[in-house]
């Protein structure tokens, strides 16, 4: 029983250390974005973008909406995280970097009224990005890859 509980405080703990690293990265930008800007990194360099949005700004202006959106999903993880018994760990990470990245982008949107995107690719076109989105596409990736490998 204490190994359960263990375990299940790790993911929560682990999603929390996603949700500062998250939040320490956005708080450099926006206070110190002048000494970052386009700081070019070979594959990347930093941006400083205000996103009304949800992803690639779809929604954009709908602050109200995603903010409930995103708690409604933070509510259903941490179920998921709690409840649910698992026949493997990276579902569980799964779980714990999606909570972490949205929880993370949601208090921008609650807090600010827009989420801080930072990180501007160089090698290909595409929207920028945070910390809190890199965190929710490997969740994602995880769950479509269990979800495949269990469907074998």
């Amino acid at each position: 029983m204490i190994n359960k509980i263990q375990n299940k405080a790790y993911f929560f703990f682990l999603s929390i250390f996603i949700i500062l690293i998250d939040q320490i990265t956005k708080y450099l930008m926006y206070y110190n974005y002048e000494i970052f800007l386009n700081k070019d990194f070979i594959l990347f360099k930093l941006d400083f973008v205000k996103n009304y949005g949800a992803a690639f700004n779809i929604f954009s202006g709908s602050r109200i909406f995603l903010s409930i959106v995103s708690i409604i999903f933070s509510i259903i993880l941490i179920y998921l995280i709690l409840k649910k018994t698992y026949s493997n760990l990276s579902e569980l990470y799964s779980y714990s970097f999606i909570l972490g990245g949205t929880i993370g982008n949601g208090i921008d949107r609650i807090v600010k009224g827009f989420v801080i995107d930072f990180i501007n690719l160089n090698i290909i076109k595409f929207p920028v990005f945070n910390v809190a989105d890199i965190f929710i596409n490997i969740g994602f990736i995880l769950l479509i890859y269990n979800f495949r490998k269990n469907k074998r």
